[in-house]
């Protein structure tokens, strides 16, 4: 291909508006899909009504999330079309308003709920991104575009809050529900670790398989202190005989020795002693059937949370964490038998892109909750007064704003994060450009991180070898490739799921995260 040519082909690719165009995928999947996602999950709204005796139960029951284009209410109380330049000129949000179907339903039994009140309501204002599919410029000529006062190259991809043109920071992060082997850094070659962060509806928990100097197994995973015994813990999720155990780790005859050095230390021998042992860990000092209870919550909840699915009885679930357990501990044992190498943390394939639309999920989920603890509270004080119950006097539509607003507008993400959104570098058209194609990792900037600022191998075609800050950010901040392309997850896993079982797989675990985006190069196709 001559260098003409090559000009042809690069002025076709990028003359239908490619540069930004990850962030306008992402945020208007999460507009048809996301946003109706978190509020499925959420699904009913549970009050304190119906605590005293003889007082019927109140809940409220969510149904479809809708939202307008950009609007802007006037001071006579009218609503009119709002465009980004007169939001950026009047120092104002460009935010489309958010209406939701909510049911105040009274009574205990499903036989006697009586709807109470049943209406779609305004329950906030969202910030919408310029280009997207709700954006009032959306498919506007160059020369309408020009009469509004828009520039008709402008790529979009970012927000306007308060005036002010905030872009949403592509956060690179290590792919959850993955099982990482490695080596633990304190001690060498000593300790053999498989671990995976188990994602499931914004929650994050990370799951420690370790076989220590003795060579014994231990796991350690969140709300319990130190580490458990794993033969304790596969026991405690319905795995009780050694060979089934042993059977579901492997059947090679080294890993099977292995397996039987931790049989013979194990404490416990049957599922009843294996949830009392738990308990007395979780909740020392309490009585039994607290220590019992607690055991329960605590395995169903945290222990990998990402295999829980809707309508899958709950023996099923925990024996797939007990088969989940095992494939990790296989991985140490495989790692301590050098029958695999230490999984390269630093390598694409272990990697996952948080775009805009995942940004905004995780969002709008914090400040979901947030509005569901002010609308309990509401039902709860009108209640108490005696007053009407409607969902117009119930709901407070600036709460759900404030808390989506607010982490646009200074860049402190939920979970801690700091710098997710920043201010558009308008330095020139190419610094626009840049700042939208630029991701960046978590690591802390005071920390060397040698292997991870260095240039990767898996990042040809992916990532800009050349583009990345002089100084502490160097290597931690970097921009993509001019011809990179994100590609979704897979958006129906349970059409995959049966495809998969046509071909004969069986499906133990599955990755209920639909929400982040891997990288791949036209190269790769």
């Amino acid at each position: 291909m001559n260098r003409e040519d090559r000009r042809t082909v690069s002025r076709e690719y990028f003359s239908e508006d490619r540069l930004a165009e990850h962030h306008f995928r992402s945020f208007n999947n999460f507009l048809e899909r996301g946003m109706q996602d978190v509020v499925t999950e959420k699904e009913r709204i549970e009050t304190d009504i119906g605590d005293k005796e003889g007082e019927e139960p109140v809940f409220v029951e969510l149904g479809d999330v809708r939202i307008e284009t950009p609007r802007v209410r006037e001071a006579d109380g009218s609503e009119e079309l709002l465009f980004p330049q007169e939001a950026r000129l009047r120092n104002i949000t460009y935010a489309a308003p958010v209406f939701m179907e909510m049911s105040i339903v009274r009574g205990g039994d499903e036989e006697q709920e009586v709807v109470v009140d049943n209406t779609e309501t305004k329950v906030g204002r969202m910030p919408i991104m310029v280009g997207s599919t709700k954006c009032n410029i959306a498919g506007l000529t160059d020369e309408e575009l020009i009469d509004i006062g828009e520039d008709p190259v402008d790529p979009g991809g970012y927000f306007i809050v308060n005036g002010s043109e905030r872009v949403l920071m592509t956060s690179e992060d290590l792919a959850p529900n993955k099982i990482l082997a490695e080596y633990d850094s304190k001690y060498g070659d000593e300790i053999q670790v498989a671990k995976t962060f188990s994602q499931r509806r914004g929650y994050r928990a990370l799951v420690l398989c370790e076989r220590n100097r003795e060579g014994l197994l231990e796991v350690s995973f969140p709300s319990v202190s130190g580490s458990v015994e794993f033969v304790t813990l596969v026991r405690a999720l319905g795995l009780e005989s050694d060979e089934e155990i042993v059977h579901r780790v492997s059947d090679d005859p080294e890993i099977v020795k292995f397996m039987l050095e931790n049989l013979e230390e194990a404490s416990v021998q049957t599922e009843e002693e294996a949830i009392e042992t738990l308990g007395k860990r979780v909740a020392s000092g309490q009585g039994k059937n607290y220590q019992l209870k607690r055991a329960n919550y605590v395995i169903d909840r945290y222990l990998l949370p990402h295999l829980h699915e809707d309508g899958i009885e709950e023996e099923a679930v925990r024996i797939n964490k007990a088969y989940y357990l095992c494939r990790m501990a296989e991985a140490c044992f495989e790692l301590a038998l050098d029958r695999r190498e230490s999984d390269d943390k630093d390598h694409y394939a272990n990697k996952r892109l948080k775009v805009s639309g995942d940004l905004m999920k995780d969002l709008f989920r914090t400040a979901l909750n947030k509005l569901a603890r002010d609308v309990k509270y509401q039902l709860e004080r009108a209640n108490m007064r005696n007053r009407q119950l409607t969902v117009s006097t119930v709901v407070r539509s600036d709460v759900l704003t404030e808390r989506l607003e607010h982490p646009i507008a200074t860049g402190n993400w939920v979970g801690g994060r700091s710098g997710v959104s920043q201010l558009v570098d308008r330095t020139d058209y190419m610094g626009v450009l840049s700042h939208l194609r630029r991701l960046r990792s978590p690591l802390s900037r005071s920390q060397p991180h040698f292997e991870a600022r260095d240039l990767h191998a898996t990042q040809w075609g992916r990532i800009c070898p050349s583009e990345t800050p002089e100084g502490p950010n160097c290597g931690l901040v970097k921009n993509f490739a001019q011809a990179m392309e994100l590609s979704q997850n897979v958006e129906d896993e349970q059409s995959l799921k049966r495809e998969l079982s046509s071909m004969g797989v069986d499906i133990f675990h599955t990755s209920t995260s639909t929400d982040d985006t891997d990288t791949r190069s036209p190269a790769d196709d």
